[in-house]
Formats: C-alpha cells, structure tokens, sequence
C-alpha cells in the first residue's frame, strides 16, 4: 500500500530526527530508520495493530518511544502522527484529515 503522511506527522518525524541527533551524533538516523521499518510494517499488515479510534490505529516503533497514528484508506494509509508516548495522547485528535 501507498503511505501518505500529513505535513504534521512529517514535522513531528524531523524534530525528533533533529533531537535525536543532538543527544548522540548518528542517533537520529537511527530513529528515522525505525520510523521506516515502522511504516513498511503497517504497509504490509496494515490492519495488524489496535484501534485507538473508529478509523485510526496506533503502531509502535521497536526502539524508540514513538508510535506511528494511521488510518487504512481506499488504496493507501494516512499517517496522521508520529509523536512520543509520554506526550498528550490525544493531540493528534484535532487535526485536520480528509
């Protein structure tokens, strides 16, 4: 399936990137190669992870804190976050997805 991620989750993705580069030179790219298997795992059984809403479900990163928010569309998925789980659960909820 196609993976479409909204210009937010893409940002979150880069700041944490950033971040992690800044703890510990290399460690960022660890993290966005994480985020990549994450995103081919979802791609390939994409209704293999918990509902956390009607239409969103919710898929955890391996090595690092972050779980990846989606919803299954027609032919493709929507990445609609890609945010730390010690950090508001629910902000993702206010966003825009059409």
């Amino acid at each position: 399936m196609i993976v479409n991620i909204l210009a937010c989750a893409e940002q979150e993705f880069i700041e944490a990137v950033d971040y992690y580069n800044t703890q510990c030179l290399g460690l960022g790219y660890e993290f966005a190669a994480e985020v990549t298997n994450t995103l081919e795992r979802i791609s390939t059984f994409p209704e293999a992870w918990p509902q956390i809403s009607k239409r969103t479900r919710r898929c955890i990163t391996n090595k690092f804190p972050f779980g990846v928010i989606y919803q299954i569309r027609d032919k493709s998925i929507l990445v609609v976050a890609i945010m730390h789980m010690k950090r508001n659960p629910l902000h993702w909820q206010n966003r825009k997805v059409e």
